[in-house]
């Protein structure tokens, strides 16, 4: 029943059956079915469906408020568990792609230290591809790469979603518009990121999509000198909004816009490691506690951190 329970708080956490299914890495029907177990093991019905919403019963909130405290209690016990084991624990090293690297890497960084307190961690960057295949060669623990990795013999855990906005210099002269469209974009002067990351591909198949010659002025492979040199240059750039943080931009005179054609290019950052690879106690705790607390972050606690 401990794995219902979890299944069914899941549920819950995400408010769609849909996002559940993505996240246990499961077919919708086949967690329907696991939900329907614990009605039938409990005898009692835990949501009332309205159309596509669930909404809890009574009984589905007190069972959901159980399920949040058999899970406390099993992460507090895995957790004495991982201390006892992971005495003498060395290096563990970690990969990290070029886009994840100042963005969701610190909040794991955090993470692995409150989990590791004695343990050494090292980190490697590079670009996706890079990554996966340290990861694939075992060169790394684990791998964070902003990009849902679909590999046979690698395990990848989403954590974050992501989407690009765009990033305007407020002595801009088309700082004022109120509604920015794609078609703005055409002849105008941009700093755009370095070509081979996912990030540079996205914006050119966004630019093809939508027949966009920008003046590209520079290409740069740090999104902090990007920041940096807009004012200056008084051009724009497209950028990954887990990286805007609000004091940046307003240190450097910036405004962020939301386009509606930008909500489209979503991309998840993903935890990524190789089934077989031969992991510790404390570091597999450590990698279930990071993607679950990945699950009440999002972007706009990123921004304003």
């Amino acid at each position: 029943m401990l794995d219902l329970l979890e299944t069914f708080a899941t549920v819950v956490d995400h408010t769609s059956l849909n996002q559940a299914a993505k996240r246990l890495n499961i077919s919708q029907p086949a967690l329907s079915r696991q939900i329907g177990r614990l009605e039938q093991e409990l005898d009692v019905q835990l949501f009332n469906r309205q159309g596509k919403r669930l909404e809890l019963t009574k009984v589905g909130q007190m069972t959901y408020e159980f399920a949040l405290d058999i899970r406390s209690r099993q992460l507090n016990f895995l957790k004495s568990i991982a201390a006892y084991k992971s005495e003498g624990l060395s290096t563990v090293t970690i990969g990290a792609s070029l886009t994840t690297l100042q963005t969701t890497l610190p909040l794991f960084v955090e993470v692995f230290m409150q989990q590791c307190p004695d343990a050494q961690l090292k980190a490697v960057t590079g670009k996706t591809h890079e990554i996966i295949s340290y990861v694939r060669e075992k060169q790394v623990d684990f791998g964070l790469v902003a990009d849902a990795i679909k590999e046979q013999g690698l395990v990848s855990i989403p954590l974050l979603s992501d989407h690009l906005m765009l990033v305007v210099p407020r002595t801009h002269d088309m700082a004022p518009l109120e509604q920015w469209k794609m078609t703005h974009l055409n002849a105008l002067p941009m700093v755009l990121f370095s070509h081979g990351t996912w990030y540079r591909k996205l914006i050119d198949d966004l630019f093809r999509k939508h027949r966009i010659m920008p003046d590209i002025r520079m290409e740069i492979d740090s999104f902090e000198a990007i920041i940096r040199l807009l004012s200056t240059t008084q051009a724009v750039a497209l950028l990954p909004k887990s990286y805007l943080r609000r004091a940046s931009l307003e240190d450097n005179n910036l405004i962020a816009v939301d386009m509606e054609e930008l909500k489209h290019t979503e991309r998840v950052t993903s935890l990524v490691y190789a089934e077989q690879a031969p992991l510790g106690e404390a570091l597999r705790l450590f990698m279930s506690e990071a993607a679950h607390r990945s699950e009440s972050w999002n972007m706009d606690d990123l921004a304003s951190s």
